[in-house]
Parts: C-alpha cells; structure tokens; sequence
C-alpha cells in the first residue's frame, strides 16, 4: 500500500517548487500527480496534517485521488482544516487520530477595489463556496444547505463530532476496545473472560510432559534400596 503525505500548506504548483527548494513541507498537484502515477498499488494510504491552503489546488488533488481509481483510506493525524479537509473528503475510508481535528468554513480571500469588483469577488466565493459543499455531501449524504450552515458557523470537529456528522468513518486505534454491544435475553461472557478461557485452550493443547516419579516410588525405591 502506497503512502502519500499530506503536510504543510496546500499550494500550487509554482509556489510548490519554492518550498521544495527550502525543505518547506507542502501539497501541491503535480506532487500528488507523480505519487499517484509512480505507484503501482491498488490502494493508497493520505497521513493528513495540515492547516489547509489553495482551494483551487486542493480541488484539482481531490479529483485526481478520486478519478485514480485505487482505494484511498485518509489517516487524519493532526489538523486537517480548510482545503485539507476536502482533499480528505477523497477518501473512501477516513480515519482520525483521537486527538485530531477537523475544521471547515467558507472561502475567502484578500482582495481590493471599487464596490463592483467587491460585488464580484462576494458572488465568486459564493460559487467557491458551493463547490465545496459538493465535496461535503457527497461524502456525508448531508443537505447542502445543513453543510453550508457547517460552513459557515467556521465548525471544528472532533474525531467522534466528525464521525457523528458523516465527515469520517472511524476513529484509530480505539475499534479493539469498543464495549461490548449486545441483543440478547442473557448476558455474553466478557471479553476478558474469553481471552482467558483461549489462552488456557491454548495451554491445553501444548505437549504435556511425560510424569516424573510420584513422592511414593521413591519411598519405595529408599525402602527397596533400588
């Protein structure tokens, strides 16, 4: 399974290769490009922590994860926020640390002029912003207008918040300690129970030794001088 980091700012291409020339980690198409096409695995595995960046770049990586047709599972292991939040929605299984966040809101940008150019600018977010959305609920199954909300009230998840609203599938390292969950008329032997009972199974089914001579031979044997 092929591994692909997703650290540092989400950049374009030409501000990809100034990083890259001072060691600066960042995502950036053509690198996830290079990765996805150098590797020969079916499936590929995003270690996500990043603070997010070009929401234009990080709707070009998200479309190429998905159309690469390998099965991506996304490990969140720190932040994943604002355009890495949507690189993440490629995943067709998404995994968070419990100590990770996620956090999602609406596009902007820094821009000047007169009031038509603000008017412009306001209408093109707008659409930047449904775009988005798109990815959201494509992942979640959740209403745009309940995911532009998510949006716009700039929403931080948890890893159970993320799980609860659909944005990720499960939680690492906690599935082996789930409690228990049972449908029945009597109760089902604890886990701890059964790991005992396999590990005297276990101890059952090693050789037994062969008996050494019982306290009574060898009184025998003193009494018989043998």
């Amino acid at each position: 399974m092929g591994k692909i980091d997703i650290k540092g700012d989400v950049v374009d291409n030409i501000y990809g290769e100034f990083y890259d020339y001072w060691g600066i980690d960042s995502v950036y198409p053509k690198k996830i490009q290079q990765a996805i096409e150098n590797d020969e695995d079916e499936e590929i595995t995003l270690d996500v922590a990043s603070n997010g960046g070009d929401v234009f770049s990080a709707s070009e990586i998200y479309t190429m994860l998905k159309a690469s047709g390998k099965k991506i599972t996304v490990n969140i292991q720190g932040l994943a926020a604002s355009a890495a939040s949507v690189i993440s929605m490629a995943g067709d299984v998404i995994r968070m640390s419990p100590t990770a966040q996620m956090m999602i809101h609406k596009a902007s940008n820094g821009t000047y002029g007169n009031s038509d150019d603000m008017r412009k600018n306001a209408d093109m977010l707008d659409n930047v912003d449904m775009s988005i959305v798109n990815a959201y609920a494509l992942k979640t199954g959740r209403k745009d207008t309940d995911v532009l909300q998510l949006m716009q009230d700039e929403t931080w998840m948890t890893a159970q918040k993320a799980v609860d609203l659909g944005f990720a599938d499960e939680i690492m390292f906690v599935d082996s300690n789930k409690p228990l969950v049972t449908n029945s008329l009597h109760n089902l032997p604890s886990k701890d129970a059964l790991n005992k009972f396999l590990n005297m199974v276990a101890k059952e089914k090693q050789p037994v030794p062969k008996p050494t001579a019982s306290l009574r031979d060898k009184k025998l044997a003193i009494l018989l001088q043998k």
